[in-house]
């Protein structure tokens, strides 16, 4: 007998199908882990978290908070747009980064800040 286990199948499989039913697919479950694992990196939740704060920043801004090179920032920039967790649009020569609803969802739930408000 183990805590993790039930010493006696006993499944309720109307109550487990109507459940199973209203999961994501295997396609939407994976596309939510990627955007998960898009911020179990320190560095890019250190730069979520900054735009969370400065709501709409510039890559320079960016790399002077996380301590980090322009370059690894941008790279990190780029791997959460591709998730969805933040968008860019170019302001003359400078590219301005701000979180999308869905990035400051997710950042609110990594850092169990349930009571953060967030303009998007």
């Amino acid at each position: 007998m183990t805590e993790e286990r039930c010493d006696l199948i006993c499944i309720d499989a109307p109550r487990a199908e109507s459940i199973r039913e209203r999961l994501l697919g295997e396609g939407a479950a994976r596309d939510a882990a990627e955007r998960a694992k898009a911020l179990s990196d320190p560095t890019r939740l250190t730069l979520a978290e900054a735009l969370r704060e400065g709501q709409q920043l510039c890559v320079c801004d960016l790399s002077w908070i996380a301590g980090r090179s322009q370059n690894l920032v941008s790279h990190h920039l780029g791997a959460l747009r591709w998730r969805g967790l933040v968008r860019s649009r170019r302001d003359g020569k400078m590219v301005m980064y701000s979180l999308t609803e869905v990035g400051a969802s997710l950042l609110s739930a990594v850092l169990g800040d349930t009571t953060a408000e967030v303009s998007v």
